[in-house]
């Protein structure tokens, strides 16, 4: 029973294992240099770290604008209906994120002084990354698109590895701004490393990739961007208002959540190629079955783990980051809980399932509204109730959002496969 189950999900599990050893070598580098700046770094200075990333990290988002996410999508696409257009997905894809990269550069050194005044320094430190950081997307898309998640896996593992003796020697002789540097050379060496493997493109101009990959991009960003308004912006309105300590609690806590949600995204990665597949073979009925399957045991998963993680983080946190164990983390890791049992669920479907099918334009319009929305909320709330205020917007907007998205999804399967029966 149990192999006839292993063999029906052959390509799946090992896809998965190789992508989270992925993901774990690159997101992994990230992680360290997080740790040792809670480590070393005083908690004011640990919360100006995080501020100062979530502010690059906004422009980022800008700079990539959902490109990778298209770029896998339609990868796994060409490369069953027309390998010409394959060839030519890195170079024009390149072009965009290019473009978009240069104009957040210049606007960021114009606007940048008078509106972050002392911290803009810590900013242009991380300007590179506005580039780097897209790029490597991109090529991660690619190889999602492609199904190469072992060799993916053995470039970020092995550059991932090399990476921690600078990155140590640099946060500990530079502290902060070692930090900073040790970012952008952890990802221009990982830019050359994948470039490296995937040499299989050509450098012609072609106008159909763009506009495909370019407008299916520009949807999915303006979800990218919702979902910004609506999960990050927290970071950005509490720097604003000078919540520095509460910023590196909650951050801590932010982290150490992202870790445990990568199984779930990973799973939603490994599942896209599939479904872009099956959505482009137009097999509605059968994406409707495993959707519903999947809602169910994500759902089950979810509640297991709040109750599972409600006991051992705060215990984790206690033992490990004492310093940062106070009235202040009690306020903050109930409601932080539950926005990211929701995540659980949301992962691996949003990403496995909607954007691969087609319907990024789902959670663009979703995010969007309610992004804006919960932005508003957070600063009201924030005047009432103080800090804590912006952490339950989000909680408020998360259920909000989640419940509307798959209701209407579900409906949309549900016409499309009466539509084929």
């Amino acid at each position: 029973m149990m192999k006839n189950k292993y063999l029906a999900h052959k390509e799946t599990i090992h896809n998965f294992i190789w992508r989270l050893l992925q993901v774990f070598g690159k997101q992994g580098i990230t992680i360290l240099i997080f740790i040792l700046c809670a480590k070393l770094l005083a908690p004011y200075d640990f919360g100006i770290y995080n501020y100062v990333l979530a502010i690059i990290f906004f422009l980022i988002m800008f700079g990539d604008f959902g490109i990778s996410t298209a770029t896998s999508k339609y990868v796994a696409e060409y490369n069953t209906t027309n390998k010409e257009k394959l060839k030519a997905v890195l170079f024009n894809s390149g072009i965009i994120i290019l473009g978009i990269t240069i104009l957040i550069t210049v606007l960021t050194l114009i606007i940048g002084p008078l509106y972050l005044k002392d911290k803009y320094i810590y900013v242009f430190y991380l300007l590179p990354l506005v580039f780097l950081a897209p790029m490597t997307s991109l090529y991660d898309g690619i190889y999602r698109g492609l199904k190469k998640f072992k060799q993916l896996a053995i470039i970020s593992t092995i550059i991932g590895f090399i990476s921690i003796f600078f990155v140590y020697f640099l946060i500990k002789e530079y502290g902060l701004i070692g930090a900073l540097v040790s970012q952008n050379l952890f990802y221009l060496i990982l830019l050359i490393g994948l470039g490296l493997g995937y040499r299989d493109f050509n450098f012609k101009l072609n106008k159909q990739v763009i506009k495909e990959i370019g407008s299916y991009s520009f949807v999915y960003g303006l979800a990218t961007l919702g979902y910004f308004l609506f999960s990050r912006v927290d970071i950005l309105i509490l720097g604003h208002y000078n919540y520095i300590d509460e910023i590196a609690v909650y951050e801590l806590l932010n982290k150490i959540f992202l870790v445990l949600l990568m199984p779930f995204t990973i799973l939603g990665q490994i599942m896209a190629p599939n479904y872009s597949e099956r959505s482009a073979k137009k097999e509605y009925s059968l994406i409707k079955w495993r959707y519903k399957t999947i809602v169910k045991k994500s759902i089950l998963i979810s509640l297991i783990s709040l109750i599972i993680l409600a006991f051992i983080v705060p215990t984790t946190i206690r033992f490990w980051f004492s310093e940062y164990y106070s009235e202040t983390f009690i306020l903050i890791f109930y409601p932080t809980l539950i926005i990211y049992s929701i995540s659980f669920f949301n992962a691996p479907i949003n990403a496995g399932i909607i954007v691969s099918t087609g319907y990024a334009k789902l959670m663009s319009a979703m995010n969007i509204y309610l992004g804006v929305f919960n932005a508003i909320l957070s600063i009201v709330l924030l005047k009432i109730v103080g800090f804590i205020g912006v952490i339950y917007a989000t909680v408020i907007s998360l259920i909000i959002g989640t419940s509307i998205l798959q209701i209407r999804f579900y409906k949309i399967l549900k016409d499309e496969a009466k539509k084929q029966s």
